[in-house]
This record gives structure tokens, sequence and C-alpha cells, in this order.
């Protein structure tokens, strides 16, 4: 889940950026110091969208550089147990698929594809299920749900954890078949038709 979350640091503005003004090198600090990172609490902070910095900064002797208070906005993606989320296919390996959901990849296992026997092909980049033809290949997009989520201190990349195994879960082409056979398998088409009509 995507936020905005606003969080409060101490910048030291170093001399050689005494030229620039202060909002602008506090937040290029921040930039260097906080995106791209990965908080347990937090999630991966993406991106610093502003920033507040005090103008009484104060000094320690023996250092050319102030330190300034400063309280900054940052865009950051949390994902959450159970949470539903769309994606596209980055990487097939032979135990499964990444992919892509938000600033990061998800592991989609082989177990965690469909009910049927699957068979990873590395080559062509595709794993196919046996009985019912059905294909993910690079570039599939798929609707997925979230099963493991690990951010803390030990996983430097974070690690997440998705399965498709339910109904309306999976390749886009896979939900339209599903949505069909829910329906009756009436055309959509005709429905709107019959309505209109009436």
């Amino acid at each position: 889940m995507f936020s905005i979350s606003t969080l409060v640091d101490v910048v030291r503005i170093p001399p050689s950026l005494f030229g620039t003004t202060l909002k602008k090198a506090a937040v290029n600090i921040l930039k260097e110091k906080y995106e791209s990172m990965i908080n347990a609490d937090l999630g991966y902070i993406i991106m610093i969208l502003d920033a507040k910095v005090d103008e009484m900064g104060k000094m320690i002797a023996g250092d050319g550089g102030t330190f300034h208070k400063v309280e900054f906005e940052a865009l950051t993606f949390y994902p959450k147990l159970q949470e539903i989320v769309q994606g596209e296919i980055v990487d097939i390996t032979d135990f499964g698929a990444f992919v892509r959901i938000g600033p990061t990849d998800a592991l989609l296992h082989l177990s965690q594809v469909m009910d049927d026997y699957l068979k990873s092909d590395v080559k062509s980049g595709m794993i196919i299920a046996n009985q019912s033809g059905r294909t993910l290949k690079v570039g599939s997009t798929l609707r997925s749900r979230i099963t493991a989520v690990s951010l803390g201190k030990a996983a430097a990349m974070g690690k997440i954890g998705i399965t498709c195994r339910q109904p309306f879960l999976g390749a886009d082409e896979w939900i339209q078949e599903e949505i069909k056979k829910a329906s009756g398998g009436a055309d959509d088409t005709t429905e709107e038709a019959k309505v209109e009509a009436s």
C-alpha cells in the first residue's frame, strides 16, 4: 500500500552546500540517505516529496557544517499481508516467477500459481500448466494476494511472497474466464443490449 509518511530528522549541511538554499541542500541530503531504503516500520521509502528545515541550525566545535532539524514527507510502499495487488512478471526461474508490484519484486512460487502440475521453462521464459494448458510468461500481468512479508533488519532487499491459488486471482485472461463462468457464460454485449431494450 502506498502512503505519504511524515518524518523528522537532523541533517548536517556541509560547507560545500552553503551556497545553495537551505531547503534544497536538506532535500538532497535526505534523498541520499532515505530514498531506496527499506524500513521495518515504513516499508520501502520511494522518494522524498517535501521538507521544512529549521533555519536556525547548530554548530559543533571542530565541524565546519551546520546541523538543522528537518520535518519531511516521504512516499512509501508498505506491502500488507492479505492485500490484493496487481503486478507484471519480470523473470521466470526454476522455482517460480518474480512479479513486479510497486517498487519491488515479489516471489510467486510454482506451488502458488494454480492447482495443476506446472513446468517452468526458463529458456523460453514461461510457466506451463499440464492439464489446463494455461501459461504465464515474462510480461504477463496478474492479480495476486500477498502471503508473506519480511522487511526486518536481516532482509536488506525485503522479501514478499504472493499467491494466485484462489478464485479471481491469476493472469488477467484467467480472471476474465472465471467471470464469464460465474455469470453463466453470457456475453457482456448481449446483456447490455437486453437491458437497453427493456
